[in-house]
């Protein structure tokens, strides 16, 4: 550890992520590439004239801490001159390039479209293209070239608390609006230009074209698409949800655990070159040689990138065979990543990714020491079933912040699993060789088809064992870091067994019943009136402690069942939800707050500028309520027309009163 922790790329590192943090989060370099470059190129002249090393040491940290800055601001198209949000967007005649294919939604095929032509001007940018279903149902390809006169829309927000930011999740790769068209909106432009990835697009369609000719399932052909070709389009929403409840899903994304598999087949069957005057080297190339053809048969998607690149750097590292290679080419790996691609450090895959390989490394050896086994079979049972648990403990903390559950049995999910996926994978790429030769006959399609079913199957018995599965779990960022704290310090405690690392170990103890105690007083102490969003209906929320009362008027849905009240519901620990009826009226820390219906019934004395909340689309002379209650605030959900919310906001923009339409801004909340 200590040897580690000395590792130069390591502090790099370090302050490279507090660099990219900066940048994110604060914008605070706003000026140009030029005046960037140039600060970069002064501090690496300092970098060689300082002679002290405390000095080059500090200097170098800096250097760091600016690349980190300068590969966020590099990335962000926005910065350029010619980025089309730039030009006027008016009646503007646009070329866009297909350049990802997303999972289509219920009513929208969905892409992400580079904007290379805005009018007469060569452009920059990538937006979301939502293209609507029809009968046709034709699927536009990567690199496809599109001319449409578009309507460019600013992405929609969370619309409730606590729910998924798509908004905040596109932003993070560079997406900032979104079009919505129909198949006759657009006009497919004659292409003459291709990229690496619309390449492998095409001869991933070619395999996926000759697999279907040998009669696999929907389940089993998707499932073959995800774990081969890295293809999750296909895969229904329940197969998925059986994956992720059995903590199988990494198996369904072509990532680290595929690609680390696939190394140690090559390096198992490239064993012999390293007989040869400089073999290992010979056989590193040949490795990474053919990891980054499976890439390219995988899509070249990002997962894949991230792992491909990380698994290269070990396998040239473990030419080298020098002690703790794997720590060095996993730091080393991420810092290539953070340099050329900033914006991974945001990804949740490549989070994960990083944290469950750490965790093996670090932890699996102290598992593994507990028990020695005697027998070939125990021994290999035990490595898997160790490796299993250390992963989840580099990413259980993460993975429950983020998913906010827990699936009990994913030991016995990934000890089935796990052995035969490398058979699965060679299998895989034997059965795509040979249907692309046209020399696969049906009997082997049908029995790696039966496979492929009966992985499904155990998965989906795993997902059924509800009792095993811990849903509605959920930790603070504070608690999450003091988590990590908690593990790292173990660890620390379990290698060097000195008082110094159990005085670590005492205190990350007592940072997390320090952060518990906070949480739950502050939850104890929150107050607060909520006006969610749902399409069609009203819901609204008072709170008081970890009592939640909410009106609404879903009969065939369980308050506690919700959506839009769910997500508040566990991210902010209320115990307690019973339904109400507010009666048109409640009070909220001496605030008024009026609720019309749609029976517009609104005639109350006493009210004080109170905040007026309008459901159900009353027929209302708005402007003579204004003048009548003088509200403080005016609140349209989403059970109202559309129309309806237009006219009273031209009206309360014109009394001067705010106005909060749920639809738009999201879900109302007023605290204490």
């Amino acid at each position: 550890m200590k040897r580690l922790l000395k590792y130069v790329p390591l502090h790099f590192l370090v302050f490279l992520i507090l660099g990219i943090g900066i940048q994110f989060y604060t914008q605070i370099w706003t000026f140009s590439f030029l005046k960037l470059f140039a600060v970069i190129a002064i501090l690496i002249v300092f970098l060689f004239v300082l002679r002290k090393k405390k000095g080059t040491t500090f200097i170098a940290f800096i250097v760091y801490l600016f690349i980190g800055i300068s590969a966020v601001y590099i990335q962000d198209a926005r910065n350029y001159q010619n980025h089309y949000n730039n030009f006027s967007k008016q009646e503007a005649k646009v070329v866009l390039r297909i350049s990802k294919v997303l999972k289509p939604g219920f009513y929208y095929e969905k892409y992400v479209g580079e904007v290379v032509q805005l009018n007469e001007e060569e452009t920059r940018g990538e937006i979301l293209l939502n293209i609507q279903k029809d009968s046709l149902n034709l699927r536009l390809k990567i690199d496809d070239k599109l001319f449409v006169n578009p309507v460019f829309k600013s992405l929609i927000p969370p619309l409730n608390p606590h729910q998924f930011d798509y908004k905040s999740y596109l932003a993070k790769q560079g997406i900032h609006h979104q079009i919505f068209l129909e198949n006759s909106q657009f006009l497919k432009l004659s292409n003459t230009s291709f990229s690496l990835i619309g390449i492998s697009e095409k001869f991933r369609d070619k395999i996926q074209e000759s697999l279907l000719k040998y009669n696999f399932k929907n389940d089993e052909f998707a499932v073959i698409s995800a774990l081969l070709l890295g293809q999750r389009q296909d895969i229904s929403k329940g197969l998925l949800a059986d994956y992720a409840n059995a903590g199988a899903i990494h198996i369904l994304a072509v990532s680290g655990l595929h690609v680390g598999i696939i190394l140690l087949i090559l390096s198992f069957l490239f064993k012999p070159l390293e007989i040869l005057k400089n073999g290992a080297y010979l056989k590193a190339f040949c490795i990474v040689l053919f990891l980054w053809m499976f890439a390219f048969i995988a899509g070249l998607s990002a997962s894949v990138v991230r792992a491909v690149t990380m698994f290269t750097f070990l396998a040239i590292g473990q030419s080298f065979q020098r002690k703790k290679v794997v720590e060095f080419s996993l730091i080393s790996s991420m810092l290539f990543l953070l340099i050329v691609k900033p914006m991974f450090l945001f990804d949740v895959g490549f989070q994960l990714s990083y944290l469950a390989v750490f965790g093996i490394v670090w932890v699996q050896p102290k598992l593994a020491a507990i028990y020695k086994p005697r027998f070939l079979l125990d021994k290999k049972i035990w490595q898997l079933f160790t490796v299993s648990i250390a992963a989840q403990v580099g990413i259980l903390p993460l993975s429950i912040y983020y998913f906010q559950q827990f699936p009990g049995l994913f030991v016995l999910s990934n000890l089935i699993i796990i052995p035969f996926l490398g058979a699965v994978l060679i299998g895989g790429i034997l059965i795509i060789c040979m249907s692309l030769l046209n020399i696969l006959p049906q009997f082997l399609a049908d029995i790696y088809g039966f496979i492929i079913s009966l992985m499904n199957g155990f998965v989906s018995w795993i997902s059924q064992q509800e009792q095993f599965l811990f849903k509605e779990i959920a930790i603070p960022f504070l608690m999450m870091l003091g988590c990590y704290f908690f593990i790292f310090s173990g660890i620390l405690f379990l290698i060097d067994k000195k008082i110094k690392k159990l005085l670590y170990f005492i205190m990350s103890i007592l940072v997390l019943q320090g952060v518990y105690f906070y949480e739950n007083k502050t939850s104890k102490e929150q107050e607060a009136f909520i006006v969610f969003h749902k399409s069609r209906f009203s819901v609204i929320g008072k709170r008081k402690g970890t009592k939640l009362e909410i009106q609404h008027d879903l009969d065939t849905v369980k308050t506690k069942e919700i959506k839009a009240v769910k997500s508040y519901r566990i991210a902010e620990y209320i115990q307690h939800l019973q339904k109400t009826d507010f009666k048109n009226y409640l009070n909220f820390n001496e605030q008024d707050v009026l609720i019309i219906d749609s029976l517009g019934i609104y005639q109350l004395n006493n009210l004080k500028t109170p905040i007026v909340v309008l459901q159900y689309s009353p027929k209302i002379n708005l402007a003579r309520l204004i003048k009548t209650l003088n509200p403080s605030f005016i609140i349209a959900d989403g059970s109202n027309y559309k129309s309806s919310v237009t006219k009273w906001e031209i009206t309360s923009i014109r009394e001067e009163i705010p106005f909060h339409y749920t639809g738009q801004k999201g879900a109302f909340s007023l605290k204490q």
